[in-house]
C-alpha cells in the first residue's frame, strides 16, 4: 500500500471522469449564461464569521466546518457551501441590482462519507440578490429543471414548498414547537436534540420512527398571510405555464432564519429514498444584512455535482466525453519530425499526440492504437528524404485489410482533413 493516499473523504478526480465533470459545469454554464447570469469565484477560505451567518442549529456550522486558525490568527473556514460566500460579495462590492450570479466549484464538510456524499463535494448554483418577484422564483426553479434536461434526465421530481412571511413563519415554528413538546416521547433522540435548537428541522428527519409524529404536525399553509398565499399561487401557476410539473411538500423547510416563501428540491427518482436530493435552494432574507449590507430579497439554489452524475449513471445519460485524440504521429527518425508535425497538427485544431523516447514502430503503432486517434502519421528515414508521410487510418470496418498510402509533406494538412473526414464515417457507419 502507498504510503500516501487521500484523505478520508476526498478522492482524486482521473481522466475521463474529470472530463464528465468539466462538461457537467460547462453544460450548466450555458443555460444559466443564457439567462443573463455571470460566474463569481468566491475564495475556498472565508472569515469564520461569514459562515457563522448560516445559524448555529444547523449541522454545517456546528459539526461539519473545517476551521482553524491561520498564520496571521485570523480565525478561517474552508466553504461549507456558497450562498453565504456570495452575499458577502456583494455586501462588499455592491454590485448593481438585482444581481444574477452563478458558481461552480468545491465545498467542504467534515461528515460521515457515503455514496454520493464526500468531505470535498462539488455544487454548481445560482443566486438572485435585490428582486422579489414570484416570477422570479419561476426563473430559478426553471433553470435548475433545464439543467436537469439537458444532462438527459428524466426521472426527476421538483417538491415545492413556501414557509410564508417571517411572521407566517413565527408563528408556525410556535405551533410546531408546542406540538412536537407534546410529543416529543413518540420522537427519536436526534429529534429530541434538533428540537431543542430548532423545531423546523425535526421535519427534515428521514427517521422512520419520526415519520408518524410529523405526518401529523401542523402544516405551514395554515399560517399564511394573504400575501404569502398570493405569491406561492402565482409561484404555481408559473410553473404550470412552463409545463414544469411539481408536488407541493409541506415538510419540506430550510431551517434557517432567513429562509421565507418559497423553498424547493429536485430529487432523483433512481436514488434511494433517504439520499435522494439532487439540490435545492429557496427565497432568503436577512443574509446580506447579517453581513453588514442592505435589507436585501435573495433566492437561489445549489445542486450537487456527485448525486446527480450517480442519477445520470442509472439513467444511463451524460456519459463521460470520448477523450481520444484524432491523429497519433509516429516518428522512426529519432523524434524532431513528430515534434514538428505535431505541432503544425496541433495549430491547425487537430487533437494529436505521439510517442517519445525514440520507441520502436511496433511499440509506436500499439501506443497509436491505445490512443483512440482515427489516424495515424507515420515518418521515417525514407519519407523524409522523399518529403512525404504515410497516413494510415486506424478505425477501419471490421473484415477490410488495414491500408496506408503516401502523401506530400506540404500537403499534410489538407489530406488529413479529409482522411479524418472519411474515418469519421467509417467508424459509424
Amino acid at each position: 500500500m502507498p504510503e500516501f493516499q487521500t484523505s478520508p473523504g476526498m478522492r482524486d478526480i482521473l481522466p475521463p471522469d474529470s472530463a464528465r465533470w468539466r462538461r457537467f459545469q460547462a453544460v450548466f454554464a450555458s443555460v444559466v449564461e443564457a439567462a443573463g447570469y455571470g460566474e463569481i469565484m468566491p475564495p475556498l477560505m472565508e472569515d469564520l464569521g461569514v459562515f457563522m451567518r448560516i445559524g448555529d442549529a444547523t449541522d454545517v456550522v456546528t459539526k461539519e466546518m473545517y476551521d482553524f486558525v491561520d498564520k496571521g490568527e485570523r480565525r478561517v473556514a474552508l466553504r461549507p457551501e456558497q450562498t453565504a460566500s456570495v452575499c458577502r460579495a456583494f455586501t462588499q462590492h455592491r454590485p448593481l441590482t438585482p444581481w444574477k450570479v452563478y458558481y461552480s466549484g468545491p465545498n467542504f464538510r467534515y461528515e460521515k462519507p457515503q455514496r454520493g456524499r464526500y468531505r470535498q463535494f462539488d455544487q454548481v448554483g445560482i443566486e438572485v440578490l435585490g428582486a422579489d418577484d414570484p416570477y422570479l422564483d419561476v426563473e430559478v426553479i426553471a433553470l435548475g429543471w433545464e439543467f436537469y434536461r439537458r444532462l438527459g434526465l428524466r426521472r426527476v421530481d421538483l417538491l415545492l414548498n413556501s414557509l410564508g412571511e417571517p411572521e407566517d413563519r413565527a408563528a408556525y415554528v410556535e405551533a410546531l414547537q408546542t406540538y412536537f413538546d407534546d410529543n416529543s416521547g413518540a420522537l427519536t433522540a436526534q429529534s429530541r436534540v434538533t428540537l431543542a435548537k430548532n423545531p423546523l428541522r425535526v421535519l427534515d428527519s428521514k427517521r422512520s420512527p419520526d415519520a408518524a409524529v410529523i405526518a401529523a404536525a401542523p402544516r405551514i399553509g395554515a399560517f399564511y398571510s394573504p400575501q404569502a398565499a398570493a405569491h406561492f399561487e402565482q409561484v404555481q401557476n408559473g410553473l404550470t405555464d412552463l409545463s414544469i410539473p411539481f408536488t407541493i411538500d409541506t415538510t419540506l423547510v430550510r431551517g434557517l432564519d432567513y429562509y421565507r416563501r418559497t423553498t424547493f428540491e429536485f430529487q432523483g427518482g433512481t436514488l434511494e429514498s433517504a439520499q435522494n436530493a439532487l439540490g435545492g435552494g429557496g427565497r432568503y432574507d436577512g443574509l446580506v444584512e447579517s453581513l453588514g449590507g442592505p435589507p436585501t430579497h435573495g433566492i437561489g439554489f445549489a445542486l450537487g455535482l456527485d448525486r446527480t452524475l450517480l442519477a445520470c449513471d442509472d439513467e444511463g445519460v451524460f456519459a463521460a466525453p470520448d477523450t481520444s485524440v484524432d491523429i497519433f504521429v509516429v516518428d522512426t527518425t529519432g523524434g524532431r519530425e513528430a515534434l514538428r508535425i505535431t505541432a503544425e497538427l496541433r495549430d491547425c485544431g487537430f487533437a494529436t499526440d505521439r510517442a517519445f523516447e525514440n520507441r520502436s514502430m511496433k511499440a509506436q503503432m500499439k501506443a497509436a492504437d491505445r490512443s483512440g486517434a482515427l489516424l495515424a502519421v507515420i515518418i521515417g528515414s525514407n519519407e523524409v528524404e522523399a518529403g512525404t508521410v504515410v497516413v494510415r487510418p486506424l478505425r477501419q470496418p471490421i473484415g477490410e485489410a488495414a491500408r496506408q498510402y503516401d502523401i506530400p509533406r506540404d500537403t499534410l494538412v489538407s489530406e488529413v482533413t479529409q482522411a479524418l473526414v472519411k474515418a469519421v464515417r467509417e467508424a459509424s457507419a
